[in-house]
């Protein structure tokens, strides 16, 4: 009987720490392919749980009649474990979603103008989400232009993708249940499958290999985006945490002291910047540094020829689809131009005579996370 309790009370202390560890940013766990593994725990949590209990409660009386110190503490440390596990350092513990999403029009808007922000249009409306704010809660869920959307950014991939939470033609609710290779992954609230923030694929459960419907983005600063669209809406920050936003104020520039969302300045490391484009499932990485000095770079991705432009801020930048490889533009505060045609950074043309240029999806991120997700479609 001693040894049942003890094996029940070693039981839940081991599979509570398995559960966080590969499931979460714990040394070597990001690492490895444990998907499986972690995605297994999680869906016979319950059942792992009781069987230790009853293992526990079946040897707790014999036990506790020759001893009592030894397993009392036994006891205060799975409980201790199991309080953290669950409470602590469960990823929708630690970044809570806003309580109510307050959104501002250009006049009563409270966000500095020289934050960076997805953006957003569609359908005569126009949405920005603040990176700082979007860094902490890791997803927000809204709506633009009668369509269900939802705006994720993971800090330590830093990568923005906005989707449309629609599976099987249901709308789903998404909960943020840890990351794995050091990307976000959430869980849906009907399948409870697991879908990876980098990619919006689901990776375990029912409806693994299914794609969440991508929806196109800009990362730019807000001055540049009311530019765009004057009549734009801003996500405004929740005051319940202004101190989760206060420490996240300096992550989009690069100048966040931590080993997981730090910046290698430096090209080609882990935590180097590039930029991610894809077109029709081939991927391509060009190094941010390279486009710090070049500012326009020119550039075939899966046989389509593209322009990347990064404005004069250094750090608003967008992808463009050229008519042919020999359109060639040369750039000048923030105007493009080819052959007298001008042209925003962002393909509007400024003569409404011309055609504007089509956009392509491209999105920063790390070196590391470019190599992981895409670098097999390159």
């Amino acid at each position: 009987m001693k040894k049942l309790f003890y094996l029940g009370t070693l039981g839940l202390l081991l599979f509570e720490i398995a559960s966080v560890y590969f499931i979460m940013p714990m040394p070597g766990s990001q690492e490895m392919n444990s998907i499986g593994i972690a995605y297994f725990l999680y869906s016979w949590r319950w059942i792992f749980r009781l069987l230790f209990i009853a293992f526990l409660f079946i040897g707790i009386k014999k036990t506790y009649s020759s001893a009592k110190i030894f397993p009392s503490v036994c006891l205060l440390i799975v409980g201790a474990i199991i309080y953290f596990a669950n409470f602590k350092m469960a990823a929708d513990a630690m970044f809570l979603q806003v309580s109510k999403l307050i959104l501002a029009d250009t006049k009563t808007n409270t966000v500095d103008t020289n934050k960076l922000v997805i953006g957003i249009s569609y359908n005569g409306q126009a949405k920005a989400y603040p990176i700082q704010y979007l860094g902490y809660h890791h997803q927000v869920r809204d709506s633009i232009g009668g369509k269900p959307i939802m705006i994720t950014y993971c800090t330590v991939c830093r990568t923005a993708k906005v989707f449309e939470p629609i599976v099987n033609n249901s709308i789903l609710n998404f909960s943020l249940v840890g990351m794995d290779h050091f990307n976000a992954m959430f869980e849906d609230n009907v399948t409870h499958s697991w879908w990876r923030q980098a990619t919006g694929e689901a990776v375990a459960g029912k409806n693994k290999g299914l794609h969440l419907p991508e929806f196109p983005s800009l990362q730019i600063t807000l001055d540049k985006w009311i530019a765009l669209h004057p009549n734009t809406l801003i996500m405004q920050g929740d005051n319940k945490f202004s101190a989760e936003y206060k420490a996240m104020q300096k992550f989009e520039r690069g100048h966040f002291n931590g080993s997981l969302t730090n910046l290698d300045t430096a090209s080609c490391h882990a935590k180097s910047w590039v930029v991610g484009i894809t077109i029709n499932g081939k991927s391509k990485a060009i190094d941010w540094n390279k486009l710090k000095q070049e500012r326009i770079i020119h550039d075939m991705v899966n046989n389509v020829p593209i322009v990347l432009i990064l404005a004069k801020d250094n750090i608003s930048f967008t992808a463009l689809q050229r008519q042919n490889e020999k359109q060639l533009f040369t750039l000048q505060n923030d105007t493009l131009t080819c052959n007298n045609i001008q042209y925003t950074m962002f393909g509007k043309s400024i003569n409404p005579q011309f055609t504007d240029l089509q956009t392509v999806s491209a999105y920063q991120m790390y070196w590391h996370t470019w190599q992981t997700f895409y670098s097999a479609n390159n």
